[in-house]
């Protein structure tokens, strides 16, 4: 059994939503764990899982919510934290935003919800596009769509439904990845890792099979290419339409999909990443009466690639005032409430520099206690680049009518959590 009840509380532990799958867990339990929920935030040793007597609460909080599930016997944690977050994810495909107002707006479709995501304490239908077959919303009204139960939710594959028919099959494949970087004052790179999803648009008719090729290092060394041009994915997680014993025998991606959007899967590679854009800061203060600071930012990726979209933000004293910029390209404004000035830039070719500088009035009275300065952070898209060197090298779709569909590839490589210390 993952969980015996589930409970969705308010900020001030009042509850909203009380879900039994065991009786074995009252609500006056949901009163000791607030208690011991402060305790150990006052204490500054709050876990994921807190234990109360023989009760263990396994919880994770959303906006100005508590979801929180209960159990008394030892459990699969991880199971149960999964859940929470398709919770969280199905609530939000139907209400746009999950919070204290949508659940009190919608108490009659989360129960519904809860019935199907979980019984007997196991997880049971979580694809929201399953459910929104059957349990459909119009304003804050439940209405039944269909009199029974579609068949897919008992079907093999319960994420897709039969009958599915388009005129134009195609498949729209997205390689997204997202640096994260962290570089030291002194200009060496503390972190630097690589976050990528592969997500895809599916708009094709019947039960097809889909089989995606990439250049996967253990692939390329069980077939005996060699290690050219291969990456080594670590972290992989699948979609559950994807046949794990497939691609644990021979590293085959083989799933009949969803229809629609879906990420297929996630992965992670920890390695040396050089920076896609490189910023050097100066700053100079004046007789404690003015300061100037230069930002100078370089594309150091491939010239053919433009980054869009790119913003750098610089953190400035906060006693500032009076701002001047001149930029060599782009445009840059003053956010006094957060103390940075943005320089944002639409279109940033590789190989290229450009320069920023900013000119800020200060109090004359000079400050006891220098200021810890926050890192530069910079924001940027890059398309059709990937930094891991990953390859579609194939996508083959097989339907028994047998029809012909054009499987799309677009590449984009973007900003994470990246950031310069300057300080």
């Amino acid at each position: 059994m993952a969980a015996s009840a589930l409970f969705i509380l308010d900020l001030k532990g009042k509850p909203l939503i009380s879900r039994q799958y065991k009786g074995d867990v009252g609500l006056g339990e949901i009163e000791n764990f607030m208690g011991v929920l402060l305790q150990r935030e006052e204490e500054g040793t709050l876990t994921p899982v807190l234990t109360h007597g023989h009760v263990h609460f396994l919880w994770i909080k959303h906006a100005n919510l508590y979801l929180v599930a209960t159990t008394k016997k030892n459990g699969n944690a991880s199971l149960v934290f999964s859940f929470l977050y398709k919770v969280v994810e199905v609530f939000c495909e139907y209400f746009k935003e999950l919070e204290e107002e949508s659940i009190r707006d919608n108490f009659v479709i989360v129960y519904e919800l809860l019935d199907e995501l979980m019984d007997f304490g196991f997880p049971q239908t979580t694809d929201s596009k399953i459910l929104q077959e059957y349990i459909t919303q119009e304003g804050n009204k439940l209405e039944t769509g269909k009199s029974r139960v579609p068949t897919t939710v008992t079907n093999a594959v319960s994420w897709r439904s039969e009958g599915i028919k388009y005129k134009k099959n195609e498949v729209f494949i997205d390689v997204i990845e997202a640096v994260n970087l962290l570089v030291s004052a002194n200009g060496s790179v503390v972190l630097s890792e690589v976050v990528g999803t592969i997500k895809l648009k599916v708009f094709l008719s019947g039960m097809p099979e889909l089989r995606l090729g990439l250049n996967d290092r253990v692939l390329f060394e069980l077939t005996g290419r060699g290690r050219n041009k291969s990456v080594e994915l670590e972290d992989v997680k699948f979609h559950q339409c994807v046949r794990l014993s497939r691609f644990d025998n021979d590293r085959t991606i083989s799933f009949i999909p969803p229809d629609g959007d879906f990420e297929l899967m996630s992965y992670r590679l920890h390695t040396q990443v050089k920076p896609l854009i490189w910023i050097e800061s100066i700053i100079e203060k004046f007789s404690h009466s003015r300061v100037e600071i230069m930002v100078k930012a370089k594309g150091q990726f491939k010239k053919q690639s433009v980054a869009s979209g790119v913003e750098i933000s610089v953190p400035v004293p906060s006693d500032a005032d009076s701002p001047k910029f001149k930029t060599t390209a782009g445009s840059a404004r003053y956010l006094p409430e957060r103390n940075v000035v943005v320089w944002s830039i639409k279109s940033f070719p590789g190989g290229r520099e450009h320069l920023l500088r900013a000119h800020f009035g200060l109090p004359s009275v000079e400050r006891e206690e220098e200021e810890g300065r926050p890192p530069i952070a910079v924001r940027f898209e890059i398309p059709y680049f990937t930094v891991s060197g990953i390859q579609v090298r194939y996508m083959k779709i097989i339907e028994k009518s047998g029809y012909q569909a054009l499987p799309w590839v677009r590449y984009i490589a973007r900003s994470g959590d990246y950031q310069i210390r300057t300080s």
